[in-house]
């Protein structure tokens, strides 16, 4: 965590101006493709005249919209766009629901930008961010100005269903005492996540251990249990996803030689689905943008302001 905290302070941070939304009323649903939440985020603008449609970014698997804060706060310095940093449902400080997948956080973006009265919008995520704008893009094409794709196949993940399984057990079985400070916890917490996955993932994780100020009770900002019961359907996303067109608009992966989220052998296929695709590749792992922030953000700001 100390080399991801290094390499976000070295990206220029002035002047962004940055407005946050406050927590929204959790609700419950229980359809497959339930009605869309109204998510949380932060906005960044810069004095740069916004002449494009915006920028909004989804993070990965136990995320928020914090992860784009120092990527959004530079960007908004080299393209004329807004860009929205957003916590995806059950994640951070948007809502709870009883249903995860591409299809319900597709749905939850069409309603954050018909709310906005946004035609269209560019969108970039990370890892299962990354999969729901691809799905996203392919259900609503007309709505994707232009699509990147940061460290993550449409095809395949490498992480086994058991594997995660025994992450979400640890995470769901945490039994911490409202008397413990936030320290204590923490270092329970964390060796009980050593024990199943390895340490840069635990430290991701931890990031998302909340203690309440009024009852010291501990709790996961993100919906451990449900993230847990849709595990198992996340091989369905290809399935779901040959169900929908190709999207053919402007599209970039920005992915890591070290990561073993995209397999150079499945390029092909992949260009299949995104004819108008690209990709670079960085001296990286999975978190792409926290390892190599000044070459990602050049990446993204060149791949922003083209006029295909």
């Amino acid at each position: 965590m100390q080399r991801l905290t290094k390499s976000l302070r070295s990206l220029p941070f002035p002047a962004g101006k940055i407005l946050r939304t406050p927590l929204v009323v959790r609700r419950e649903y229980s359809s497959e493709i339930p009605d869309p939440v109204e998510l949380s985020f932060d906005s960044y603008t810069a004095e740069n005249p916004e002449t494009s449609p915006p920028l909004l970014t989804y993070h990965g698997l136990f995320g928020s919209k914090q992860n784009w804060r120092g990527i959004s706060k530079a960007l908004v310095r080299k393209v004329s766009r807004k860009v929205y940093a957003i916590d995806v449902r059950n994640h951070g400080e948007s809502p709870h629901s009883s249903v995860h997948n591409s299809k319900a956080m597709s749905e939850d973006l069409r309603l954050f930008m018909e709310q906005r009265s946004h035609p269209n919008a560019a969108c970039m995520g990370h890892s299962m961010g990354g999969r729901s704008m691809m799905y996203f893009a392919r259900k609503y094409p007309e709505l994707v100005e232009r699509l990147i794709v940061v460290d993550i196949s449409p095809i395949s993940v490498p992480r086994s269903t058991g594997e995660m399984t025994e992450i979400f057990d640890a995470m769901v079985s945490l039994d911490l005492s409202p008397s413990m400070s936030m320290s204590e916890g923490r270092k329970i917490a964390r060796e009980k996540l050593l024990k199943a996955t390895e340490d840069e993932t635990v430290d991701f994780i931890m990031l998302n251990l909340r203690k309440d100020p009024d009852t010291g009770a501990f709790s996961w900002a993100c919906n451990a249990h449900v993230l847990r019961e849709f595990l198992t359907r996340f091989d369905k996303y290809q399935s779901n996803l040959e169900e929908l067109p190709p999207y053919t608009g402007p599209t970039t992966f920005i992915c890591g030689t070290r990561s073993p989220y995209m397999r150079r052998e499945q390029w092909p296929q992949i260009q299949k689905m995104f004819p108008n695709s690209e990709i670079h590749w960085l001296d990286a792992g999975h978190l792409v943008h926290f390892e190599k922030p000044q070459e990602f953000l050049t990446i993204v700001s060149e791949f922003l302001n083209r006029t295909d």
